[in-house]
This record gives structure tokens, C-alpha cells and sequence, in this order.
């Protein structure tokens, strides 16, 4: 199963209004039948949605970028799988490596097999088809407060 997040809508679902360019957005991944839907927020609907949502699969926050600003550069597959593989064996590391493991889904070098249950916790198998191997990762979604701070550290180990 590849997983494909559609772009930003640019449009608060809640209110119906324009987010515009340089504004926070909020979106959120939900299940809709076979297929999967992405949902974003303003600043100000988002504070209306309950958290956590047990429909949301994810949920993430972001800024539009204003039309001037470059992309920014993430970095190559290869050192994002190097830092997954790093951080394999460090429990304290489960909220990175579940980020890290979105993101490689996202840029196809991992694709998600199933999603199963065990003993209350999610765990995601994932499939690296370029090194024809598994991985089972526990679902390990970082609290509000935790978010910027896992960003900051991968941002800190990227630089």
C-alpha cells in the first residue's frame, strides 16, 4: 500500500475560509473507507476539533509558506533511513522514529504492509522495497507539547 497525502488544501474545513500564505495550518489524516483523506484547519477552527481524535490516523501542523520563501531542504532518503536505523534500538527515540518512518512512506521508500494490534498498542509493518526488508515500528504519536521538540531534535541531528 503506498500512502499518498494529498497537498493543502488552503481551505479550513471548518470555517470555509482561505488559510493565506504565511498563516499556521493543521491538518489531519483521516481513514475514509479504502482510501485516506487529508482534512486541514485554521488556527482558530483547530482549537474547536477535540483532541486527540480517534478518527484522525495523524494530525500534524504546519505553516503556508509565503510565495517568496524557497522550499525548504530536507534532507536525502539515504540519511533519513540511516537516522531510522540509528534510533532502532533507543526506546527513548519511538516519537522520532515513527516521524521518520511517516516521512519515508511519504517520500516511497517505505511502504506500509499492514497495521495491526498488539496488546494494546499499535505496531505498522513497513516494507523497504530497495533493501527487501521489514520493519515493525510501534505507532508512537508525539504528545502536542512533544511535537516541537522531536521536530527541533531531528532538525538539531539533520543540521
Amino acid at each position: 500500500m503506498i500512502l499518498e497525502v494529498p497537498r493543502c488544501s488552503k481551505i479550513c474545513a471548518l470555517s470555509g475560509r482561505e488559510i493565506t500564505p504565511g498563516a499556521t495550518v493543521f491538518s489531519a489524516l483521516v481513514e475514509d473507507g479504502e482510501n485516506y483523506r487529508r482534512i486541514d484547519y485554521s488556527t482558530e477552527s483547530w482549537k474547536t476539533v477535540p483532541k486527540p481524535n480517534a478518527q484522525f490516523l495523524g494530525w500534524w501542523k504546519t505553516r503556508i509558506p509565503l510565495p517568496h520563501e524557497n522550499k525548504a531542504k530536507i534532507a536525502p532518503n539515504d540519511i533519513l533511513f540511516k537516522l531510522f536505523e540509528q534510533s532502532a534500538e533507543q526506546l527513548e527515540k519511538q516519537e522520532m522514529r515513527y516521524m521518520l518512518a511517516l516521512l519515508l512512506v511519504r517520500r516511497r521508500v517505505f511502504r506500509i504492509e499492514r497495521e495491526e494490534d498488539s496488546d494494546g498498542q499499535k505496531i505498522l509493518d513497513l516494507y523497504c522495497p530497495k533493501q527487501d526488508s521489514h520493519y515493525e515500528i510501534i505507532v508512537a504519536t508525539p504528545s502536542r507539547e512533544r511535537i516541537e521538540e522531536v521536530q527541533n531534535e531531528l532538525a538539531a541531528l539533520l543540521s
